[in-house]
């Protein structure tokens, strides 16, 4: 088996589609959580002017006290930093340090956790649009520790959505579409081409994100994107999961767990043998969408007294032999990304899929999915199948940028459900 330690990129490496990699240069870095405050599973998005909305949380394997602090990077709508002087978003202090350290407590893993909730008052975000929050340590920006992506909405825009089965070729079942409808009448439109963009999500998935959508109707301010040729998603399949919240009580997908050896993990933990589902019967149930959760029912505050397992999982095919594409293991735990740190390995001796994570106590769910190496996102259509009645949100994005600004402001986000 191959071991995954933290599942973040490696110096340098991009993403497959271009967008820069969220990514740490500190292999002891683990259990990265940034979300809005008090709800993990949700995506880190506030409105321009809020402070203290979001919270980020991590820990250090290194166990000793480091000066982290943190940054914001203004970005385009494709995640590509922007040439503006951070004097132009930022109001304030350009960098603030991370104060709130606790050294771990009970677990049998030794780290140092830390947490902090921003936009701090003395550093606040004054433009809208997507940002990179940049980890570093000792003062020095060169020293990447990780980075992660966070939306600031100023809403000016108003979006009607809704989920539908597509017509035509796709009518069987296994795609969903989308039409949707903008209003842009506080906004100065002079090139709707140029200066209104578009981009629609499927799970808050940057890596299959639909980008360069052109309106098929303008009726003054109204602009509707209904083509049946645009907007198609393939449906998927409810998440698959896996419960750690507990070492000792196991869940119902866990098939053993054991101490560790070393000091690494506290627990070696192996799961139940997830099998292809292509072909499998669609069963309805409630899923997380690919977010995940640290959390530990034993203990009273999971941040710093849970504890981490070397999670060993395991994948079969309908037929016990490899494809012909690679395989992934995917969620918001490694924001999708398709390297080396979520590549499974086929285990010719027992005809398995195979990879080890290390985790951090909690709920996550995930899925599997092929892809060759010049694809630009990993798909789920042989691991998973699709499947129409599979709930799925699609978040709603539209950037517009005016003739004197160097990035496009975020002027809405709207997110619904297939349901």
């Amino acid at each position: 088996m191959l071991l995954c330690l933290g599942c973040i990129s490696a110096r340098g490496q991009g993403s497959a589609n271009g967008f820069p990699a969220t990514r740490s240069d500190n292999r002891q870095i683990h259990g990265v959580v940034f979300s809005l405050a008090g709800a993990d599973m949700r995506f880190p998005q506030i409105d321009l002017g809020a402070t203290g909305s979001l919270q980020l949380q991590f820990d250090d394997f290194d166990a000793h006290i480091k000066n982290y602090s943190y940054t914001y990077v203004r970005c385009d709508e494709n995640w590509q930093p922007v040439l503006q002087s951070p004097f132009d978003y930022i109001q304030g202090f350009r960098e603030v340090r991370i104060r709130d350290s606790k050294f771990s407590a009970i677990s049998r893993t030794r780290y140092v956790h830390y947490s902090v909730i921003l936009p701090a008052d003395q550093s606040k975000i004054t433009k809208s649009g997507n940002y990179l929050l940049k980890v570093y340590v000792d003062g020095d920006t060169s020293k990447l520790a990780f980075e992660r992506r966070f939306l600031v909405v100023d809403p000016k825009v108003t979006v009607a959505a809704a989920v539908v089965r597509p017509n035509g070729n796709y009518a069987a079942g296994d795609r969903q579409k989308l039409n949707l409808s903008i209003n842009v009448s506080r906004l100065q439109v002079q090139n709707p081409q140029s200066q209104v963009k578009v981009v629609v999500l499927q799970n808050y998935r940057w890596d299959n994100a639909v980008h360069h959508l052109q309106p098929a109707f303008m009726r003054g301010a109204a602009y509707e994107y209904n083509s049946e040729r645009d907007l198609l998603f393939p449906a998927g399949k409810e998440y698959r999961w896996v419960d750690l919240q507990s070492f000792r009580f196991q869940s119902e997908r866990i098939e053993g767990v054991k101490e560790a050896e070393g000091a690494l993990a506290g627990y070696d933990v192996t799961l139940k043998t997830d099998q292809e589902r292509r072909d499998v019967q669609y069963m309805p149930y409630a899923d997380y969408d690919g977010f995940y959760k640290i959390s530990a029912s034993e203990h009273i505050d999971a941040s710093y007294q849970a504890d981490y397992g070397l999670v060993h999982f395991r994948y079969r095919t309908r037929d016990g032999q490899p494809y012909s594409e690679q395989v992934y293991i995917l969620g918001q735990f490694n924001q999708y990304n398709k390297d080396e740190n979520s590549r499974m390995i086929y285990n010719t001796a027992t005809g398995l899929y195979e990879k080890t994570l290390l985790l951090k106590q909690g709920y996550y769910s995930y899925l599997y999915g092929t892809a060759t190496a010049g694809d630009q996102s990993a798909v789920t259509d042989i691991t998973e199948g699709n499947y129409w009645e599979t709930e799925n949100t699609y978040t709603v994005l539209v950037y517009f940028q005016s003739f004197s600004d160097r990035a496009p402001q975020l002027v809405a986000c709207t997110t619904v459900s297939s349901r």
